[in-house]
């Protein structure tokens, strides 16, 4: 079966002060499921946003990168039959996280 991207804009998460719990319980609900039908992977949030880039020649450059508009808050990675099953996941995410998801689909290794 393909797999599937599921992530977010961290800046996309707007989450009034006290209800951040609220909010992690809803996404783990939705992981709890995801795992009940045998469709999680792997997946989380990301703690910091600070990246480090490591270049081809190992030389290590620490962020954060001011012109980035964009940084990965969390992902989940999802083993479904298609990319609609991944759309229902993703809108799952979406209510439970109370932010939009980007969906992607995971090109296959033919080697594994």
């Amino acid at each position: 079966m393909p797999r599937y991207l599921i992530s977010f804009d961290d800046g996309t998460m707007v989450v009034p002060d006290g209800e951040l719990p609220e909010v992690g319980e809803a996404a783990h609900e939705v992981v709890r499921a995801a795992q009940d039908a045998a469709v999680w992977v792997f997946g989380g949030g990301l703690e910091r946003q600070q990246a480090s880039v490591v270049a081809t020649d190992g030389t290590v450059t620490d962020g954060p990168f001011p012109e980035t508009k964009a940084v990965l808050g969390g992902f989940s990675v999802v083993d479904v039959p298609s990319r609609e099953d991944a759309l229902k996941w993703a809108a799952r995410f979406a209510a439970a996280c109370r932010c939009p998801q980007e969906v992607r689909e995971i090109m296959p290794d033919p080697a594994v």
